[in-house]
């Protein structure tokens, strides 16, 4: 898998993305706290949003709480395969924490008028930056639809999970602030 070193909010953040995901603001409108890359080549994405931080009782609760926010309301269901601590080479000594997990929509009752996906691996990446009262959720989102990955026995990774988790370790090595501006006001 090939990367190229891309802009993030101007050129406050740079992080090395795959050849191949395109800035999604070129087809839609994205929130200003968002920056969202789409694979050209299929339907996996990459979303970074800066949010404000959750203030909770620990860095887990609030990895858990941002958890939460992402799968409430999906009507998916959702098998968590691990989570733990982490770092970004590039920004040092800043907690950052990851969840792994898989998301299964139900099946429809009625024809979807898309495709639905068997399910859908996330990583979930939190940089938590208390003196900026900021919270950074960085997500690999790779979609598994019919047809398009080879299945694989209960329990083991697909390719394209392979290679989500490629793209989540280039993110924590590359991941880097350029303006700590970007977080004033």
């Amino acid at each position: 898998m090939s990367f190229r070193t891309t802009d993030l909010y101007g050129g406050a953040i740079t992080v090395d993305l795959p050849l191949g995901f395109g800035d999604a603001s070129n087809i839609r409108q994205i929130p200003d706290h968002q920056e969202v890359y789409l694979d050209a080549n299929g339907y996996s994405s990459i979303v970074f949003d800066i949010l404000e931080r959750v203030e909770k009782s620990s860095d887990e609760e609030a990895l858990q709480y941002h958890f939460q926010d992402l799968i409430d309301g999906t009507g998916d269901a959702t098998n968590v395969l691990g989570q733990g601590t982490s770092v970004m080479a590039k920004v040092p000594n800043k907690p950052v924490y990851t969840l792994t997990y898989i998301q299964t929509p139900p099946t429809p009752t009625t024809a979807p008028k898309r495709p639905i996906p068997d399910f859908v691996s996330i990583h979930l990446i939190l940089l938590r930056l208390k003196e900026q009262g900021t919270d950074i959720v960085i997500t690999v989102n790779v979609p598994h639809y019919p047809g398009e990955y080879v299945k694989v026995a209960e329990g083991e990774a697909t390719q394209m999970m392979e290679d989500g988790e490629t793209v989540k370790k280039r993110v924590l090595e590359t991941f880097d602030v350029k303006d700590w501006g970007l977080f004033e006001g």
